[in-house]
C-alpha cells in the first residue's frame, strides 16, 4: 500500500473527534464490547479495509476474544462458533454494509428483532454505520497498517 494520502485526522480534528467519540459510547451499549469490535470487523472484513481488520482483530484479541472465533468470522454461517446473538448482528451488519437491492431485507430486521431489544437494534445500525464510514475514510485516504507483533489474549 502507498503512503497516506493526507493526514485527515489531524487535518479535520473536530470532525475526527466527533466521530471517535461514538466508538467508546458503543463500547458501553447493552451489546458488549465483544459483539460491538466483531461487527467492526465483518464490516471492515467486506469493506477490504486493511487498518480497520488489523485494529480490531487486535481489539478483539486483547479483549480475550478466541482466535478462531477471530478467524473463522469471514466464513460464520459455516461455523458453529457465534450465538443467536451475534448471527443476527452479522447479518445485520453485512446487509446493511453491501445494501443489496438497496435495501436491509426484512427478513434479516425481523432475524434482530427476535433476539435484541430495540436499543440494542439501534446499536447494531450506528455500529455499522460507524464502522462503514470509518472504512471509507481510511481505505480513501490510505491509512496504512503499522507492522507490529500481533497481541497475546489477556
Amino acid at each position: 500500500m502507498s503512503r497516506s494520502r493526507l493526514p485527515y485526522h489531524s487535518l479535520s480534528p473536530a470532525v475526527s473527534q466527533a466521530m471517535g467519540a461514538a466508538g467508546p459510547i458503543l463500547d458501553e451499549s447493552p451489546l458488549g464490547k465483544q459483539l460491538v469490535h466483531l461487527i467492526y470487523l465483518r464490516v471492515s472484513q467486506i469493506n477490504g479495509c486493511a487498518f480497520c481488520v488489523d485494529k480490531h482483530a487486535r481489539d478483539l484479541i486483547k479483549g480475550g476474544e478466541d482466535f478462531q472465533r477471530i478467524n473463522s468470522l469471514v466464513t460464520w454461517r459455516e461455523t458453529d462458533f457465534y450465538s443467536a446473538r451475534e448471527r443476527a448482528a452479522l447479518a445485520w451488519a453485512e446487509a446493511a454494509t453491501r445494501l443489496q437491492g438497496g435495501e436491509v431485507p426484512d427478513p434479516v430486521f425481523l432475524g434482530l428483532k427476535e433476539v435484541f431489544s430495540d436499543r440494542e437494534i439501534a446499536d447494531i445500525g450506528f455500529a455499522t454505520a460507524l464502522m462503514n464510514a470509518w472504512n471509507r475514510m481510511a481505505i480513501g485516504f490510505h491509512q496504512p497498517v503499522a507492522r507490529a507483533a500481533f497481541p497475546a489474549a489477556q
